[in-house]
């Protein structure tokens, strides 16, 4: 159940105190008004773009992966190995990472259909 749901739910139904809500919550009482008085479902939250570790050897590790779909199964090399490789080019980032960018790289290959492939290869 979401929060301004629980805080709603306290307040209309149970009538609870604003004060108490906010002793509950940890809320302060203008924030708990806010949030009744707004009908809003559920605050959005925007994260911020951030850089990566990653990026700067984003490139590298793509055409790594691109060359390992076009190997067989056993003459693949392992995301492990990749990232082993990458900490030896100076990456000091962690391995989840590294797991994390492949498998969005892979998910992207494969939404991406037959146009994705031509339009990686060089002109």
């Amino acid at each position: 159940m979401g929060f301004l749901s629980v805080i709603r739910r306290w307040a209309l139904r149970d009538k609870m105190p604003i004060r108490e809500i906010a002793r509950r919550t940890g809320l302060s009482r203008n924030t708990i008004k806010k949030y009744l008085r707004e009908g809003a479902v559920e605050p959005q939250f925007k994260t911020p773009k951030r850089p990566s570790k990653l990026d700067p050897y984003a490139d590298r590790l793509s055409a790594w992966l691109l060359i390992q779909t076009r190997k067989s199964r056993k003459e693949r090399r392992t995301v492990k190995q990749m990232h082993a490789d990458l900490v030896k080019l100076g990456y000091d980032g962690s391995y989840e990472r590294v797991a994390a960018f492949a498998r969005a790289w892979r998910d992207d290959r494969h939404r991406g259909g037959p146009d994705f492939l031509t339009s990686l290869q060089p002109v």
